[in-house]
């Protein structure tokens, strides 16, 4: 299921430059991009509020703060319940 949700973040992105690019129908377009915005803001609004979520990531702050940004909260969350089920742990 996320890898449908991830796939579907990544085809309106996709579809957004396709529409700054002139490559969709001009009222197809403006809708593209507008929904690319509004997810792009978002998902922005999340990496914010999230921000030590996001650190949590093993990899590099940059990739994870990208990735944020594509994905929103099906990057941080999952890192953020492991997080949680590791402090249970040793409580």
């Amino acid at each position: 299921m996320i890898g449908i949700l991830k796939t579907a973040c990544l085809a309106t992105f996709a579809l957004g430059l396709a529409g700054l690019a002139g490559v969709l129908p001009l009222g197809l377009s403006g809708v593209m991009q507008g929904i690319a915005l509004a997810l792009l803001a978002i998902h922005g609004l999340e990496l914010v509020l999230m921000f030590r979520h996001v650190r949590l990531y093993e990899g590099p702050l940059a990739l994870s703060v990208l990735l944020t940004l594509l994905f929103g909260l099906l990057h941080w969350k999952p890192l953020a319940d492991a997080k949680a089920r590791s402090d249970a742990k040793t409580s």
